[in-house]
């Protein structure tokens, strides 16, 4: 049993405390500059007062370093870190600053948009409060599991990544379940890395030989892509699963690594796009070259290739601004229309062949807004934050990330309870299946996600149950006794 459990006396503690920046930044809001600072910081003594405070609320099954995979701090520090962090770089350049050097020759005067950049700020930092609320309000103390697995969980995750892989490429050719793909092919991804860390941890070879194999493979295919996002999903994956055993070693190298990814990725991602996606060359031969380029070091191209990406890309304020421009002074709210087309979008194709498009259903308010050209091939879909405000304003965005938060914990929680505990439900099965939970999308895409991620946990579950790889325990089982390898 942990000994600090009287950290989780009162959720209140943690809940009305958090709220204190919105509040400060709405008192300060006369001065747009103070007013935005005040909410940015605002989210860092969020991340302190849930995680790092001795009145913090989580689960007291395991050391906080051990349930790091859990919502509380994985999809915290993403998903709040991407919507409330990374909005620093294009408030900087609204000022005249590059790479925080002063770049603009004229002193700096406030404007309408820098009262807006500070309003959608205040706007984020509520959401990040009502996230963690959600969150909070759905974390069980002593978490307790219907289920156990029946065999050794090392022999079971190879079993499962082989299994889950196959019938992802399956499914991946088949159209009509092709969107349960993603979440298989995941589940394998996340199953090699963590055979990977066991046999690191335990020192056996075979494991991190196939382990290893497997996830290295993976990595050198997404360097092929030209998405950033699945080369950054996978240092995540190895870094949250090595970290409770190498701290400081993983500690050491977060910050070389940040700069990297944030530095050098755009640039090496962008050459691989404009070079292969449209046929020129093949997807090594621009790898080749995007290498050769990042040691060439031409540092005046990526310095302006990254800027532009921190500014515009990795942020979500920019586009945040042009919606809370646009709406409601040229167009209403849009009420619930977003959440009735995202209900009508879970219907499969096979039982409505004339569905619509649910990508163009989505960009539509894109294009009303003038984030992006209809005959741009541009996709720059919205994220919760944004979809909440246009939906109903300021309270929109606190009711759809409140329920974004408390719909995450509960799914997260039924995974364990299914899986039977932390490792292979949260680790393996909730954040493989429901990755896209990390960041976010648009309500459309969103929903569709968990509902049919919701299908393939259970179908997995199903197999398994039926197959008698996990058995139901016949009294519920505290797990805060548990320990991880």
């Amino acid at each position: 049993m942990l000994t600090d459990n009287i950290q989780n006396q009162s959720r209140q503690k943690v809940l009305i405390l958090i709220y204190i920046p919105w509040i400060l930044s709405i008192i300060v809001q006369i001065d747009p500059v103070i007013s935005f600072f005040v909410a940015w910081l605002g989210s860092f003594f969020i991340f302190y007062w849930t995680l790092l405070s001795k009145v913090r609320f989580i689960s007291l099954d395991l050391s906080l370093t051990k349930q790091i995979m859990r919502p509380i701090v994985l999809i915290q520090l993403i998903f709040a870190g991407f919507m409330c962090c990374t909005s620093i770089f294009y408030f900087m350049d609204h000022m005249g600053y590059e790479y925080f050097n002063k770049v603009s020759r004229q002193p700096f005067k406030v404007n309408e948009g820098t009262y807006i950049i500070a309003k959608c700020q205040r706007m984020a930092v509520l959401a990040h409060a009502a996230l963690v609320t959600g969150i909070i309000l759905q974390i069980k103390q002593f978490p307790v599991i219907r289920h156990k697995l029946n065999l050794n969980l090392d022999f079971f995750l190879i079993w499962l990544c082989v299994f889950c892989y196959s019938f992802g490429v399956l499914a991946s050719r088949i159209p009509s379940i092709y969107q349960f793909s993603f979440g298989l092919i995941n589940v394998s991804i996340t199953c090699s890395a963590f055979v990977f860390v066991r046999g690191v941890v335990q020192k056996k070879r075979g494991y991190m030989i196939f382990g290893g194999g497997l996830f290295a493979f993976n990595f050198l295919a997404s360097t092929l892509t030209g998405y950033k996002e699945s080369i950054i999903i996978n240092i995540i994956i190895i870094s949250f699963l090595l970290y409770p055993y190498y701290r400081k070693t993983i500690l050491t190298l977060a910050i070389p690594t940040i700069y990297i990814l944030l530095y050098i990725l755009p640039t090496f991602a962008n050459i691989i796009r404009s070079q292969s996606w449209n046929g020129e060359k093949s997807a090594t031969e621009a790898r080749t070259e995007a290498f050769n380029a990042l040691i060439a070091n031409d540092e005046p191209a990526i310095d302006e290739t990254n800027w532009g990406f921190l500014t515009n890309r990795l942020s979500e304020i920019n586009m945040f601004t042009r919606f809370v421009e646009h709406i409601p002074a040229e167009r209403d709210y849009y009420g619930f229309e977003i959440l009735k087309n995202s209900i009508l979008a879970i219907i499969p194709r096979s039982l409505w062949p004339n569905k619509f498009v649910t990508e163009t259903v989505s960009m539509q308010r894109v294009y009303e807004a003038g984030v992006a050209n209809r005959i741009s091939t541009v996709s720059a879909k919205t994220r919760p934050v944004v979809d909440g405000y246009v939906s109903a304003g300021f309270i929109g965005v606190f009711i759809s990330i409140f329920l974004y938060g408390y719909i995450t914990q509960w799914i997260c929680n039924k995974a364990e309870d299914l899986f039977g505990g932390y490792e292979l439900g949260c680790i393996v099965i909730f954040n493989a299946i429901f990755q896209n939970l990390w960041r976010g999308n648009n309500f459309e895409f969103l929903l569709n996600n968990i509902f049919y991620g919701y299908l393939s946990m259970f179908a997995i579950f199903w197999v398994l149950k039926k197959s008698n790889t996990i058995i139901e325990l016949h009294a519920n089982k505290n797990t805060a006794d548990n320990s991880s390898l």
